[in-house]
């Protein structure tokens, strides 16, 4: 992993996901700073909390979430002070960039009203973490939540101007965009959606999985890339499609696998 990511930053790339779910929990460290490591792309640390059914596996005592019944995501307050906390002493650095809630559509599924006052709630925490200049700005990860109508991008904006009282940090939204899942592209091209709306926002539009987690470069073969642009490999092809959306061409969207 870390001579991935000296390769990676050698090749110009801005952000290096350091989510703590990776790599059973060790992303962070394998990737602070440190002779021959990247002395700091731009790093993304996701507020993640952990995969419903779950138990925390980061072996800390201090860690709030552990104790018999903590399974599945959290957005309570104390657990992203915590995780945000953790995740500074490991990358050895005073601020984070951004930090990500993610999927947080997974902590109250189906209850709209719950998810709405528990993310507000960790935005107030994620303010109180800019304010103190821990955080540079926070925003959302999500696989399923505006697909599925746990929150658009206007209550998200919504919820960040109540927990802050006004002006906010959140300055990022990252959903999966790909020629799987390509209803954010559909919609863009009509200029509707989330894609326009972030965008519109001023929000950092982030394109998470365009190979789908590797799967589709398998399934998409030389003549349908030759189709998007003659030449391309399948992977190239792929990622192209996504990078052409009208918004995440004009608002240089990231892209991250």
């Amino acid at each position: 992993m870390p001579e991935a990511a000296v390769r990676a930053a050698a090749s110009g790339v801005r952000w290096i996901d350091t989510a703590p779910n990776y790599a059973t929990g060790r992303a962070q460290d394998l990737l602070a700073p440190g002779p021959g490591r990247p002395p700091g792309p731009t790093d993304r640390d996701e507020g993640r909390l952990l995969h419903r059914g779950h138990r925390c596996r980061c072996r800390e005592r201090r860690c709030p979430h552990r104790g018999p019944g903590m399974v599945g995501h959290s957005l309570t307050p104390d657990y992203v002070r915590w995780q945000t906390g953790r995740n500074r002493e490991q990358l050895g650095r005073e601020r984070l960039d951004l930090v990500l809630l993610h999927n947080p559509e997974r902590a109250h599924p189906g209850d709209r009203v719950a998810l709405h006052r528990a993310m507000r709630e960790a935005f107030v925490v994620l303010e109180e973490a800019v304010a103190a200049g821990h955080v540079a700005g926070y925003g959302i990860a999500t696989w399923a939540g505006v697909e599925e109508e746990a929150f658009t991008v206007g209550e998200l904006l919504a919820l960040a101007a109540e927990a802050a009282g006004g002006r906010h940090h959140l300055v990022a939204v990252q959903l999966p965009v790909s020629l799987v899942m390509m209803t954010p592209i559909t919609q863009a091209l009509h200029g509707r959606g989330p894609l326009p709306a972030a965008a519109g926002a001023g929000l950092r539009v982030m394109a998470s999985a365009p190979l789908h987690g590797g799967e589709l470069p398998g399934m998409v073969d030389q003549e349908l890339a030759d189709l998007i642009r003659p030449g391309l490999t399948p992977a190239q092809a792929c990622v192209l499609a996504v990078a052409s959306c009208p918004t995440c061409y004009k608002k240089r969207a990231e892209l991250t696998t």
